[in-house]
């Protein structure tokens, strides 16, 4: 399969920036189906697939950046360079609105641990034979559960897991998350390593499909696919699934499921011409981490405005969602909500499409 042809990955990257902003901008927390809600701790949903196949397309594309790149300081700079940049703006977009303390302030994240998988990643990629690779996505994951059983006895538990005591001892509590009644951070150092090995998927998949025809990347896409779903079902029995441990069962079931989607995308972009299908999610694809950064702050400044309410003054995120409410059900009201950020930041994109716009991070 020629570079020329790899239409599907285009729309992948895409796919995966829309769902993250469906995922992330409901009109209310409170009202959300429960297939856009993390599972609580063990478990799948539908957004728990979100953040891997994110992960999974930044590995798939540095198989294009890093072509042309040659081992040395030069590259290891240009590498380290954009992954601080990622990792700054990431700790900046949890400082927004600039009200909270310092003492407080959250320092990993969603752009934090892009940062650093896609920079561990890439060195990886730059410095191992391609043959070295599979070993070292394997060492990667299967190291980090012999870390998380050797560092505590409940190794999978919420207060006494290692990701949690290793983020305390570097970070302190008042740097995590504490959206689960401690402080956790979902986006941990530790748990950081299986990230990398996603990454590494990302660009292993890219390189095996540039051997293939489009006809034997569907069925060995489907059937890796398979391999890892049914190695995910058989594994949690030792290594619950678990989004926020990111464990090696969240990680094969998570990267089986984007390999089905993937192959879907390669039959009907590929193979059925529908290219004008997928031309929405090629657009999406274009400037996604901008399109990314660019909706997060717009919901905080979206927050920040204030309007008049019938129960006193709200913030115009709140005010538009209940408006929504109004007419329908609350649920159905915070989908529309995200659904329409999901539009409105597409045809930022498509504006920025049409000019060649590229404006990268």
């Amino acid at each position: 399969m020629s570079a020329s042809r790899f239409y599907a990955l285009d729309a992948l990257r895409g796919l995966a920036i829309a769902l993250m902003i469906l995922v992330n901008t409901p009109g209310s927390w409170a009202h959300v189906y429960s297939p856009l809600l993390h599972a609580a701790w063990h478990g799948f949903t539908f957004a728990d697939l979100v953040f891997p196949a994110f992960l999974f397309v930044v590995g798939a594309s540095m198989y294009f950046s890093l072509a042309k790149l040659q081992p040395g300081a030069a590259a290891i700079w240009r590498i380290s360079e954009r992954a601080l940049k990622l990792i700054a703006l990431g700790i900046l977009l949890n400082y927004l609105p600039f009200t909270e303390p310092l003492a407080e302030l959250r320092l990993p994240g969603v752009l934090q641990r892009i940062g650093l998988a896609y920079w561990a990643g890439a060195l990886l990629v730059l410095y191992l034979p391609k043959r070295a690779l599979w070993l070292s996505a394997a060492l990667l994951v299967f190291g980090y559960w012999a870390l998380l059983v050797l560092g505590s006895a409940q190794p999978y538990s919420l207060e006494h897991n290692l990701v949690r005591q290793l983020d305390l001892a570097v970070f302190g509590a008042a740097h995590l998350y504490q959206g689960f009644g401690v402080a956790f951070d979902p986006e941990g150092l530790l748990s950081t390593l299986p990230c990398v090995t996603a990454v590494i998927l990302g660009y292993a998949t890219v390189l095996w499909l540039k051997k293939q025809s489009q006809q034997q990347a569907v069925r060995g896409l489907v059937l890796a696919g398979l391999a890892l779903t049914v190695l995910a079902l058989c594994w949690h029995w030792l290594w619950p699934i678990n989004k926020a441990l990111w464990s090696g069962s969240y990680l094969a079931l998570s990267t089986g499921l984007i390999l089905w989607l993937l192959a879907a995308l390669v039959w009907l972009v590929d193979i059925k011409g529908q290219q004008q299908l997928a031309s929405p999610l090629t657009v999406y694809g274009t400037n996604p981490l901008f399109i990314y950064v660019l909706s997060w702050v717009w919901a905080v400044v979206f927050g920040l405005i204030t309007v008049q309410g019938a129960d006193g003054t709200i913030s115009a995120y709140q005010w538009t969602f209940l408006q929504l409410a109004h007419l329908m059900p609350e649920k159905l009201a915070s989908l529309l909500f995200a659904l329409a950020h999901v539009v409105g930041f597409w045809a930022l994109s498509l504006w920025l499409y049409k000019r060649n716009i590229i404006i990268k991070l």
